[in-house]
């Protein structure tokens, strides 16, 4: 059984490396070069409370599970994790000029700030270990020359300025993610404009099955495991391909089942409500009104 090492903070984290404390207690810029070379890393696995971006460039380890997943961790890849997250990782055999690097920051350092309210969006820390971003020599150079910066700027004496910088400069770095990763999407939707018609074929599939009887209605989460992606990865290619998300979707298609129940059958709106899996009707009504502005009742009566 493999251990399992819990590293809750920026100093721990450079303790285990046996690297030189650290210059920042919340964040640090941690390079993948010769001094980790002799690290041991067999049978081994990670839990961080820290953010981290990693960039593998000729590095010397590779992640190859990461949560549940196997890891292609490819050059000029990065990655993308959020505390709590599990990570496992091998040595590999590469050059001696190692350029990877990993920005690790603590949730503290961020909590106070707008970076903090808004870190939900960046919903790539979320994403799967197949979801990668694979970036091109020039986003490459873009975001090395940001967390150059950052370590820059934490590196020096501290000041009044220090912290809003270090932290607008870590925004920027997130930011330009988004940007690359609307790139790779925009590649995936150019080779494949299928993902909505595909999705749409899943939910005719399931309830022709009448799973929503057994399982209720299919959730974001359920989704993505069948679609073999993400829930948020799945979110988003929807959203750039669509404008609507996974869970718009879902309601879609089944106001529009609803509709068609509606208008051809006498069955109430509780027993319509049921029979495409919700728990409760009133649920059902308020999601009705909210896409249609009518109630259920409403509807076909207007129709009628």
């Amino acid at each position: 059984m493999k251990e399992i090492i819990h590293i809750e903070t920026i100093s721990e984290i450079h303790e285990f490396l046996g690297i030189e404390k650290p210059k920042h207690p919340l964040i640090s810029l941690i390079r993948m070069g010769d001094k980790l070379k002799d690290l041991e890393v067999d049978n081994v696995k990670y839990t961080l409370g820290l953010y981290h971006v990693s960039l593998k460039d000729n590095c010397t380890y590779t992640i190859v599970n990461y949560g549940r997943n196997s890891y292609d961790f490819q050059e000029g890849t990065l990655v993308f994790t959020a505390p709590n997250q599990m990570l496992e990782f091998k040595k590999e055999a590469v050059s001696e000029s190692g350029n990877g690097w990993t920005l690790a920051f603590h949730p503290d350092l961020i909590r106070k700030s707008n970076l903090g309210d808004i870190m939900d969006k960046f919903s790539f820390f979320s994403y799967a270990s197949n979801e990668a971003l694979h970036v091109s020599d020039d986003e490459k150079n873009t975001i090395t020359e940001i967390t150059e910066k950052i370590e820059k700027e934490f590196s020096n004496t501290l000041d009044a300025h220090s912290q809003n910088l270090i932290i607008s400069n870590l925004e920027l770095l997130l930011n330009y993610c988004v940007r690359f990763y609307d790139r790779q999407f925009y590649t995936r939707t150019n080779l494949n404009k299928d993902l909505a018609s595909e999705f749409e074929q899943f939910l005719r599939g399931y309830y022709a099955k009448e799973k929503q009887l057994e399982f209720g209605i299919p959730t974001v989460q359920y989704c993505g495991e069948q679609m073999q992606m993400s829930p948020k990865y799945l979110s988003d290619l929807l959203r750039k391909e669509t404008g609507q998300s996974t869970q718009d979707h879902i309601h879609k298609f089944i106001i529009d089942k609803a509709k068609t129940m509606l208008l051809n059958s006498k069955d109430t709106s509780s027993q319509i409500a049921y029979a495409l899996g919700f728990e409760y009707p009133q649920y059902f009504s308020k999601i009705f009104k909210k896409k249609t502005t009518m109630s259920p009742n409403e509807f076909r009566q207007s129709l009628n």
